[in-house]
């Protein structure tokens, strides 16, 4: 029969776990967005505005989302939009540089 000690070692094992998960969705996705800004500014860099503008603006409006879902505190919602902004941003990225390959630029 299990003792008193071996339950409450497990109980806390498993408010630990369930203590760093919950902690992970809280936290506010501070280096999500740092990545969906540093990627948005190297696509324009790239290019993006005139060879990839649909995929630039997604990633600016994933951007956008991502800032509001920061603010309303949202932080699930926020890193899910940012790293869709990252994402897209790198497409336009692709997208251009490729672009500026074909055409001998």
């Amino acid at each position: 029969m299990p003792s008193l000690r071996s339950f409450l070692l497990f109980f806390g094992a498993v408010v630990a776990t369930l203590s760093l998960v919950l902690a992970c969705e809280t936290a506010p996705p501070v280096q999500e967005m740092s990545d969906a800004r540093q990627a948005i500014a190297v696509a324009r860099e790239a290019g993006a505005e005139a060879h990839a503008a649909d995929q630039l603006r997604a990633a600016e409006q994933y951007l956008e989302r991502a800032e509001q879902n920061l603010n309303d505190h949202h932080y699930a919602e926020a890193r899910a939009d940012a790293l869709e902004a990252k994402k897209r941003a790198l497409d336009a990225r692709r997208i251009s540089e490729s672009s500026e390959d074909e055409s001998g630029n």
